[in-house]
């Protein structure tokens, strides 16, 4: 009975010493794996594009070059979060715009409206990425991804007519501050452990029509019940940083985040 009781608490404080032992390592390896943290650098070209009461449709041929920085770190595996700042050219006009008979609709080829200028975007974005591309033990180093967010724009256009009698209401240019909501597509494909290739394509709903001055002349010669539009689409490429945090450190930032 007295051997049993020994040997059953024998085999309690082993148990209790492989378990201090082995514990912390399976916990620092845990931590490892599911604390891993990324964020990324990036740079990239591309054009921006406007579509609005002189471009009512996108049109290639107004595409006008655009550059773009950016920073992003991931909140979990499909989340990362995105701030950048994009600046590019816009450029439309009414000679471009095509009619149902192949030429200049009428209203367009009597405004002969152009307008031509720039705009600078702050943006911070929501990224769903459909699988995970930093996973670097998997075959998979690539991802499709959507995006939405918020950006904040400064426009400076000018818009000029080449109708001598519209000149004095059709003439105008300026500069303004406005919001948009930036949405689209892209993908991501990890070159290597720390170099990225990005490809993306997004639409900005602009809060305003005024983009190109055009919105409170003749109502017979504008529409002023519809807004602007802008876009920005491009190739980048950006650095990863990887953070990973140990156990205590991950004990911290999860009850800060509590």
């Amino acid at each position: 009975m007295t051997n049993s009781v020994f040997q059953s608490a024998l085999l309690v404080c082993l148990m209790q010493a492989g378990s201090a032992f082995f514990c912390p390592i399976a916990q620092a390896q845990t931590a490892t794996v599911t604390t891993q943290t990324t964020s990324e650098v990036g740079i990239g070209i591309g054009a921006t594009n406007y579509r609005g009461e002189v471009s009512p449709e996108y049109q290639l041929q107004n595409n006008r070059p655009a550059f773009t920085a950016f920073y992003r770190r991931d909140v979990s595996v499909p989340i990362t979060l995105r701030g950048g700042i994009t600046a590019g050219l816009l450029r439309a006009a009414d000679d471009n715009v095509v009619g149902v008979n192949g030429g200049v609709p009428p209203l367009q080829n009597y405004r002969q409206v152009n307008t031509k200028g720039g705009l600078v975007e702050a943006s911070a974005v929501m990224e769903y990425n459909f699988l995970d591309y930093h996973h670097r033990t998997s075959k998979i180093h690539f991802t499709p991804y959507l995006f939405v967010g918020v950006a904040a724009f400064y426009a400076n256009t000018t818009t000029v007519t080449n109708n001598p009698a519209l000149e004095s209401d059709f003439n105008r240019q300026g500069a303004m501050l406005g919001f948009a909501i930036p949405a689209g597509v892209g993908f991501k494909y990890a070159l290597s452990k720390h170099i990225n290739l990005g490809l993306e394509t997004g639409v900005r709903k602009a809060f305003t029509d005024k983009l190109d001055h055009l919105s409170d002349q003749d109502p017979l010669l504008v529409n002023p019940h519809t807004q602007d539009w802008y876009y920005y689409s491009g190739i980048s490429l950006s650095y990863t940083f990887y953070k990973i945090l140990c156990p205590d450190q991950y004990k911290k930032d999860s009850q800060l985040l509590k």
